[in-house]
């Protein structure tokens, strides 16, 4: 799930954009939006719904590129300026960690760090924090040679992070499933055939919405 090319986007300090809750998105490919455009990404089209539905959410802060790992994610989250906490916080991760023949007890460990960090950057308040699940490439074009060993990983990362979200009370919307409505619309993949399009993007969204509005 490697991209050269990808790059990680500066933490968005523009105050035109700082109106409203202000939002922290922690991941790797998924949060980056590898292959659309940057107002195509889900944490840019979370916001606007948000705002649209009457929550008015800041553009969000992106901490994310693509290929990166749990242990990757844990490196590089000291650009995160804690002097004021985050209204919101998501986490979408651990594609790479299945990609790359990682354990699931390494992911453990390193989610779990994750979740504290998030916890941190939300102001010690769990209620303020949700995790996306796992999108399952397999279903994508670029999975078709291993579709069903990459869904049960895939599946048992999940079920892992679903448990460490569990134990800290932490808002888990399952997004899996919609990720392989793609097997069968090839207009919810991006052009790289790896990874998804807005259109899934906003899918996602879609789904997580009603659940994190309950949170405020």
């Amino acid at each position: 799930m490697r991209d050269e090319q990808a790059l990680t986007p500066p933490i968005n300090n523009n105050p035109d954009t700082k109106k409203g809750l202000t939002y922290l998105a922690l991941g790797d490919s998924y949060t980056i939006g590898q292959s659309v455009s940057e107002d195509q990404r889900w944490p840019v089209l979370f916001a606007r719904s948000m705002t649209s539905n009457g929550t008015i959410v800041a553009n969000p802060d992106i901490i994310a590129k693509t290929g990166w790992t749990t242990a990757n994610l844990l490196n590089n989250v000291s650009s995160v300026n804690t002097a004021k906490p985050y209204d919101l916080v998501s986490l979408l991760i651990g594609v790479n960690n299945q990609y790359q023949g990682l354990s699931l007890e390494q992911y453990r460990t390193e989610f779990r760090a994750l979740l504290a960090k998030s916890i941190h950057y939300a102001g010690g308040r769990s209620n303020h924090v949700f995790v996306l699940s796992i999108p399952d490439w397999g279903a994508t074009p670029a999975g078709s040679g291993a579709r069903e060993v990459i869904s049960r990983e895939i599946d048992r990362f999940n079920a892992v992070a679903k448990e460490e979200c569990l134990k800290e009370k932490i808002l888990f919307i399952d997004i899996t499933p919609i990720s392989r409505k793609a097997l069968n619309d090839i207009t919810l993949v991006a052009d790289d055939h790896l990874h998804y399009s807005g259109k899934m993007h906003q899918l996602w969204v879609d789904e997580a919405i009603p659940y994190v509005k309950q949170l405020l």
